[in-house]
């Protein structure tokens, strides 16, 4: 297609760092922390050292100013100060994360934490049985305090937890307000409540192609990266899903799921590309080419791009509006994101004992604030021994802004089982959707063979 050939050429003119949040980026390496010079002796009492002791080793993907060195050295030097306890720091990639993770516990030496999400942590290491069950470490006043629905989706069927949360999001998708306005489009977005109306959105894309003539928004389909925006664009707008509420079977093969993909597949502006993931799409965006975005989250919205030019801006300098995804009635179910801590059983009771003092110190303390804050996401609970974390963005207004997205989240169905295999046969079925292959005959295909994944 010419137009896809043209956002091709345009891309690989523009490149630029690829986004955490989105397709992942390279992690800085773990190191040593260099010796501290001598010190000539002091004739003062020297303070009272911490009593614990003892060292573990915490891995972490990059979540938010998680993934980056010189922040999260800050905490964990203030957590060895109060407890004595060493925590030996190992920064990883999503790129290749998850097969360092898998070497290590296939040669006995996994990490004694690592820091992720469900889907990880309950879904695939904890299944398969590497990881330590933490609900000693809730109370009653922990399970008033952490979201129910992020507890459950923390909580594997026999009821073992195997992550304690920390953060969570809602991933949402953007629009470039300034071209809206240009093509008269604005007066179809809500942006008061950040909604829109599935009407109101293809009304939308109609009017950016009148103005602009050219691809407005893309279902990247090159790969899994940020697919969370192609499942809930297409299940929110006339209302499919893409599991069953118990997370036992895929169910994207369902009428209105089809329904949508041929609405995104007939309609001008839309075009589904093989040649892009999410990181790729929002470069795109940032460049004005896409007039959308549907791979987007808090990340992209305090940071959208490396040209400086200022936070919620494009690179030319236009502003961006993030927006729910559009529905038949405007409330959209949101895929989100849940980041915790989980602990390896690696058979050394003192190491399991400490990884638990490092979760509490970090997660349900008054400590907790700085932690989530280095996240750069929306803490799982209201408060944390006594601490509030209501209101712990008051003063930062894109993040208190953003809140008004929290409640749209939906099911967490990422811990359905044969979860990799499904994202798998997902991206497959939309490159097939857009080479033009029949709709109903490839969804029923994809969904089958996401159901094997999870059967076997």
């Amino acid at each position: 297609m010419k137009i896809k050939r043209i956002l091709s050429m345009l891309m690989a003119a523009f490149m630029v760092a690829s986004l955490a949040a989105c397709g992942g980026s390279p992690a800085p390496s773990s190191t040593e922390p260099a010796p501290s010079p001598s010190t000539p002796a002091s004739t003062d009492p020297a303070p009272e050292a911490p009593t614990d002791g003892g060292s573990i080793t915490l891995w972490t993907y990059p979540i938010g100013n998680w993934g980056q060195e010189a922040e999260v050295k800050k905490l964990t030097d203030a957590f060895t100060a109060e407890t004595g306890i060493e925590v030996k720091v190992e920064y990883l990639a999503y790129a290749d994360g998850d097969d360092k993770v898998n070497a290590a516990i296939t040669g006995n030496n996994a990490p004694d934490l690592v820091m992720e999400g469900p889907e990880r942590l309950v879904a695939n290491w904890g299944a398969n049985g590497h990881m330590v069950d933490l609900k000693d470490m809730l109370d009653d006043t922990d399970k008033k305090e952490i979201q129910a629905s992020v507890l459950a989706s923390c909580t594997a069927p026999d009821g073992a937890v195997y992550e304690y949360p920390l953060v969570m999001t809602a991933h949402c998708m953007a629009v470039n307000l300034d071209a809206f306005k240009e093509a008269g489009a604005d007066q179809y977005l809500n942006l008061e409540t950040r909604t829109w109306t599935t009407d109101d959105f293809l009304k939308a894309v109609d009017a950016l192609y009148a103005k602009y003539g050219s691809t407005v928004g893309a279902v990247f389909c090159k790969g899994q990266g940020g697919d969370q925006g192609t499942r809930v664009l297409v299940n929110n707008l006339y209302g499919g899903t893409f599991t069953d509420a118990a997370h036992t079977k895929y169910t994207w093969d369902d009428e209105k799921n089809i329904q949508a993909l041929a609405k995104l597949k007939e309609i001008n502006g839309i075009d589904f590309d093989a040649s892009l993931e999410g990181g790729d799409e929002i470069k795109l965006f940032y460049q004005g080419i896409l007039k959308m975005a549907f791979c987007w989250n808090i990340a992209q919205q305090l940071n959208p791009n490396t040209a400086n030019t200022g936070e919620g801006l494009t690179q030319s300098g236009e502003e961006i509006a993030f927006m729910s995804f559009p529905s038949q009635d405007g409330t959209a179910k949101l895929n989100g994101g849940i980041w915790g801590f989980g602990v390896f059983d690696n058979g050394d009771a003192t190491r399991i004992e400490n990884a638990k003092k490092f979760i509490k110190y970090m997660a349900d303390s008054a400590h907790t604030v700085e932690a989530v804050k280095t996240a750069n996401y929306f803490p799982v609970r209201s408060a944390a021994e006594g601490t509030d974390l209501t209101g712990i963005w008051a003063d930062n207004k894109t993040m208190n802004d953003y809140q008004i997205l929290m409640p749209f989240l939906g099911d967490y169905y990422q811990v359905t089982k044969g979860w990799a295999g499904a994202r798998t046969a997902w991206w497959n079925m939309l490159q097939d959707v857009g080479e033009g292959q029949d709709i109903a005959t490839v969804v029923a295909a994809g969904a089958a063979e996401a159901n094997a994944a999870a059967a076997g």
